[in-house]
């Protein structure tokens, strides 16, 4: 993600270069239009003159600026400053460069955003990516705000109006500036599973959430209510077996009927799913036409396939 960026930056530069060609198009007008005078500079006209004076400027600062960066091993790029205020002081930019490569390569990050605005938020990094700006935060140092919502009655993926929310991101290291990140609301539950940090709502806007989302949340509390499951002293849990970063925290039991009535059937399998997850493999297997039976539904262990209820989902204690 960091060499494209400085590939960004270098690009531009060679845009700017790009304007020597101009200085030999001059050269060349030399000869092809001698009536111009352009080989007796005094003689020129006031606009070739001009076009003169860009064509050896603009390469002259593309020049000079290449070579301030290049200097002590580029640590004056602007990249390599904005990352070297995270750097600890026995380590330089180039170790904060690796730890958000590494995190970058990973499948669970959060990424969002436009391609000229890209927002990436890894376990550790908070990064904004736009054509010719870098921001980067660390996690454990920033708070949260949302600052503002704007609702599109359309959009070029979909005929609903959606609803995009402005999160301000400041840090307390003084030398990271605070930025400003955009995404759709449907993002928003998601973009905090992965937040350490709470996001707080300073403006108390009205978050439109997506329908899983809002299902996830009624889920998590009627599963709270429910009969808990005590785990034997015998029994180790294991990570989740579907995002293996929560413990498995939860236990299908049969308790919404007798063990012989009804369509719900005893589930053997050890506590595999946190209730994130098993939340989630719920309300993937309902009929997103009709989410008034979501609540009432049956659908099949993921593991064993036997058909359960949200009554059934036993928290472990």
């Amino acid at each position: 993600m960091l060499s494209r960026h400085g590939v960004t930056l270098g690009v531009s530069c060679a845009g700017l270069s790009v304007s020597f060609v101009d200085f030999c198009y001059y050269l060349g007008m030399c000869f092809a239009a001698p009536e111009k005078h352009l080989c007796f500079f005094y003689l020129a006209s006031k606009e070739w003159k001009t076009f003169f004076f860009f064509a050896v400027l603009l390469p002259a600062i593309t020049s000079a600026l290449a070579y301030y960066w290049s200097r002590k091993g580029w640590n004056n790029h602007p990249l390599a400053r904005t990352l070297a205020v995270h750097a600890l002081p026995q380590s330089g930019w180039r170790a904060v460069a690796s730890s958000i490569n590494t995190e970058f390569r990973r499948i669970d990050k959060f990424a969002t955003g436009a391609p000229g605005a890209r927002v990436i938020v890894t376990d550790t990094w908070v990064i904004k990516v736009t054509t010719y700006c870098l921001h980067v935060a660390q996690q454990q140092d920033i708070h949260l705000t949302v600052t503002d919502s704007r609702q599109h009655e359309l959009t070029p993926d979909s005929n609903v109006p959606v609803q995009f929310l402005t999160i301000r991101v400041a840090s307390v290291n003084p030398y990271v500036k605070a930025f400003d990140i955009r995404l759709n609301s449907t993002e928003y539950g998601e973009l905090r599973e992965k937040l350490r940090a709470p996001i707080s709502n300073a403006a108390n806007v009205v978050i439109h959430q997506s329908l899983s989302d809002l299902f996830l949340e009624t889920f998590t509390s009627l599963v709270e209510i429910n009969q808990t499951y005590h785990v034997p002293s015998t029994q180790e849990l294991e990570p989740c077996i579907g995002c293996m970063q929560t413990i498995a925290n939860i236990k299908l039991i049969k308790n919404c009927q007798e063990p012989n009535e009804g369509e719900c059937q005893q589930c053997y399998c050890r506590p595999m799913w946190c209730l994130t997850c098993m939340g989630k493999w719920f309300a993937s297997r309902q009929d997103q036409q009709h989410p008034e039976t979501w609540l009432s539904s049956q659908v099949p262990c993921p593991t064993c396939r036997a058909k359960f209820c949200i009554l059934d989902v036993c928290l472990i204690r």
